[in-house]
């Protein structure tokens, strides 16, 4: 470790010029592809006025809790009775591994250069300022329709009780308690996604638990075994099931990238992002696979109330399996841990939404006001400007434009894929640059598993998927209002890029002019976490090693 502390350290003194005798990180004076000083920045210009109150238990729970959402408890079974148990698991297996390869990619770049903006910036520095405009705004708009989307939810999930007040008024109380978490501080934000992650793991751990009682016989008095494997089956569909919960299960998976947004906020980045990343790979394969697992071992793909196509607590698949086991209180857990889930998504949404802003306004690809901040570090004026937008597109949802809305959702249906591509694509790109300037990659704090197939493989799929997951509107026949539905979301992505490279005449950043200098680690940061590492007592390095 202190041999390589030295090369960073040596690697950042030395000047390093290219093949044509350019100085590496100098700019031509007609070109400025990142609106950035090409020289070490101090820390409070990388961090963007935002402060490091991240420890490592906040990062990695909420790597934790960003891997488990709505998408886990509503609609894992719907995609057991679309593709049957075994398709429902080859498709949870192929997505988790490819959100494997996307995070270890995030985390290279994240570990070396924790600043605000994440891949977005990237982007804008590494390949291209119109390819890290399209990224981020379309990132930014996606989440802040998920600020809409979960808030409707939350008072429709409340109403399942009792209803008491109107959707838009809870809606809006909702509204107020995030905005008040967002302008305090990350620490509030990191402290309140730890104990949301927490009763989400909490009641995952009780589930597994139980379902695995249910399969052996000891709840539920039968043994069920693999017998539904046998009948009804383990596919439903053939391929085309499978294919179809290969789209679906993408979107459960979909906010574990929010890892690599906080490294700008991280204390110690170089050892919490890493840790994080290399446990999403068990936290992926214990949380979906074995989740979806025991779930199609203990409830017939051919359960009616499977489908759920209410999205009902009393129908969620986590609940039929506490039926099963004689809880008949099932229902009202899992409709809490919802509760809990949405807001902590919402929550998430306006986190991300205003860390996106802030890095578009420091890039140069928003207004820079948007990346003001308050004296607690927060970019109050991203904040505010999210919310807003996420709560007219809640009003649109409620108050008879539902029409509206759903063309906001299917924009953002594939936002999501499109953002993991892009992180695929700048990693190679960053790592290409990396190389080409005589870099060691045995510098890198750390690297991304078995590249350069790990970012190939997602860049692919995830083509794959954006384009695939319209086939609808093909069978059996073509339908011209559902391809357009299906298909819409690509556009805005395509336009920004389009618009802004006729606009501003940007050009793709010359390998030699990749700036690796600004905002990277160095060796004061490598120690001084290392120090920090070694002051962790025994059972909370015991405790890190187990979540």
């Amino acid at each position: 470790m202190s041999e390589k502390i030295s090369r960073l350290e040596e690697g950042a003194k030395e000047p390093y010029y290219n093949e044509t005798g350019i100085l590496a990180g100098e700019k031509h004076e007609e070109y400025d592809p990142t609106c950035m000083p090409q020289h070490s920045a101090e820390p409070e210009t990388t961090m963007q006025g935002t402060k490091r109150g991240l420890s490592a238990r906040h990062i990695q729970m909420i790597s934790l809790g960003g891997a488990i959402g709505t998408g886990l408890f509503l609609s894992s079974g719907q995609n057991i009775a679309t593709a049957g148990p075994a398709g429902a698991l080859i498709a949870y297996c192929v997505i988790g591994f490819m959100v494997y390869c996307i995070m270890t990619c995030l985390g290279e770049m994240a570990t070396f250069l924790p600043v605000s903006g994440s891949f977005n910036h990237y982007a804008t520095r590494f390949i291209d300022p119109s390819l890290g405009f399209a990224l981020g705004w379309n990132y930014w708009f996606s989440w802040a329709v998920t600020i809409a989307t979960e808030l409707s939810a939350a008072a429709t999930i409340i109403n399942w009780w009792q209803p008491v007040m109107s959707d838009a008024a809870w809606s809006a109380i909702f509204l107020v308690l995030i905005i008040a978490i967002n302008m305090v501080g990350v620490r509030i934000y990191g402290e309140l996604e730890y104990w949301f992650a927490l009763i989400k793991i909490l009641i995952v751990l009780v589930f597994i638990i139980i379902a695995i009682c249910v399969s052996t016989g000891g709840l539920g008095g039968e043994v069920i075994g693999f017998k539904y494997w046998n009948d009804p089956g383990a596919f439903v569909g053939g391929g085309e099931g499978t294919i179809s919960v290969l789209l679906t299960a993408g979107f459960s998976f979909q906010g574990t990238e929010i890892v690599g947004i906080t490294a700008g906020e991280a204390k110690n980045p170089t050892k919490t992002v890493p840790r994080a990343i290399r446990n999403t790979f068990w936290r992926i394969v214990f949380f979906y696979i074995v989740t979806i697992f025991l779930l199609g071992i203990t409830l017939p793909s051919t359960n009616p109330d499977l489908l759920n196509n209410d999205e009902s607590a009393g129908t969620a698949a986590f609940t039929l399996v506490f039926k099963l086991a004689g809880i008949e209180a099932g229902a009202h857990v899992i409709n809490a841990i919802i509760l809990t889930s949405v807001l902590s998504a919402a929550n998430s949404a306006l986190y991300t939404c205003s860390r996106t802003l802030l890095g578009l306004g420091h890039d140069g690809n928003a207004p820079a006001f948007l990346s003001r901040t308050n004296r607690y570090g927060s970019p109050w004026v991203a904040v505010l400007i999210s919310s807003i937008v996420g709560f007219c597109c809640v009003f649109a949802s409620i108050y008879s434009a539902s029409a509206a809305f759903n063309w906001f959702l299917s924009i953002t249906a594939v936002s999501g894929f499109i953002s993991w591509w892009g992180i695929a694509f700048v990693h190679l790109r960053f790592r290409r640059a990396y190389v080409h300037q005589g870099r060691r990659v045995e510098d890198l704090p750390y690297r991304a598993f078995i590249y350069p197939y790990s970012a190939i493989f997602a860049c692919v799929l995830c083509i794959l998927i954006i384009l695939g997951q319209g086939y609808t509107a093909f069978t059996p026949h073509f339908d011209g209002v559902l391809f357009v539905t299906n298909y819409i979301g690509i556009v805005p992505a395509i336009v920004c890029y389009v618009v802004y490279k006729l606009i501003r005449r940007t050009r793709i950043v010359p390998l030699d002019e990749v700036d690796f200098d600004t905002g990277r680690v160095t060796r004061m940061d490598m120690e001084r976490d290392e120090a920090e590492e070694g002051k962790v007592p025994w059972y909370k390095k015991i405790f890190n090693f187990i979540a």
